[in-house]
């Protein structure tokens, strides 16, 4: 396992749970400084990852990218790929196509979160379903091109009413056509949804492609009450082998937020 952080270049998401804000070439650099080993970057459009400006940054930084986040048409333009207009539907789907190529471009997976949607107005969630199935087998397709992966990342309750359980959505993944789909296991997430965040790693086991690393208060690690040991004894027992990566409020700020992170993954997983 190895250690990301991830970096917001959103205006309309400020104050999220990113860790790292606005600045690429300074999020790298802090990155770096603290000792991770990958930046996970959430873009408002594809041409801020362009692979000319960020493959320099992190050669320069000895940095990997982690994955790319496609929730920046969800924020920015409330776009998404269960919405009832079709036109919305389509928008949604041309901005993570962008997304993944460009990451594919990079080396690196896209993520699915926020720009899955959710069952609302006249669509049932049977319809959700059938559209998000769709949208993600097409972004698969895509992300096949370059060798990479899709992430789907299940939400909580608040968030959408599609699929919210780990174990819900990797048999959602199983039935889907395309099979380089995995899932982007949320401790956030998981400690509202799931009766327990270690046995929902297990359920979901060889699914799980990423991981986001937040406390129960959506700060660092260690800045709540989540019992981390059990979630890190399980990761290990399913064998996942990819990235721990801090998404996480950037409270008291951004670089105070980053060094907690990076010393929880060291207690839990180094």
């Amino acid at each position: 396992m190895k250690s990301a952080v991830t970096a917001s270049l959103v205006p309309q998401a400020k104050g999220g749970p990113f860790i790292l804000w606005d600045d690429l070439p300074g999020a790298c650099a802090t990155a770096a400084s603290i000792g991770f080993n990958a930046i996970e970057i959430f873009p408002p459009d594809p041409r801020a990852i362009a692979k000319e400006t960020v493959a320099p940054l992190l050669e320069k930084h000895s940095l990997e990218l982690a994955a790319v986040g496609t929730g920046g048409g969800w924020v920015a333009h409330k776009w998404h790929f269960t919405h009832e207009d079709a036109a919305v539907r389509a928008s949604a789907r041309e901005f993570a196509l962008n997304i993944v190529h460009s990451a594919g471009a990079l080396g690196a997976p896209a993520i699915v979160g926020s720009m899955q949607g959710k069952a609302e107005g006249g669509v049932s969630r049977a319809q959700a379903i059938e559209w998000l199935a769709a949208a993600l087998n097409e972004l698969a397709d895509a992300a096949a091109e370059y060798g990479q992966r899709i992430f789907y990342e299940p939400l909580n309750r608040y968030e959408t009413n599609i699929f919210n359980r780990v174990g819900d959505a990797a048999e959602f993944l199983r039935g889907l056509r395309a099979s380089n789909i995995r899932i982007l296991a949320d401790m956030f997430h998981m400690n509202i949804e799931e009766a327990s965040i270690a046995a929902a790693v297990r359920e979901g086991a060889e699914a799980i492609g990423h991981f986001h690393f937040a406390d129960s208060n959506r700060r660092a690690i260690g800045w709540g009450h989540t019992d981390v040991r059990p979630v890190a004894d399980a990761l290990r027992e399913i064998g996942y082998a990819g990235y721990i990566s801090g998404e996480a409020l950037a409270i008291p700020d951004p670089e105070a937020a980053a060094r907690q992170t990076h010393r929880s993954y060291i207690q839990y997983f180094a």
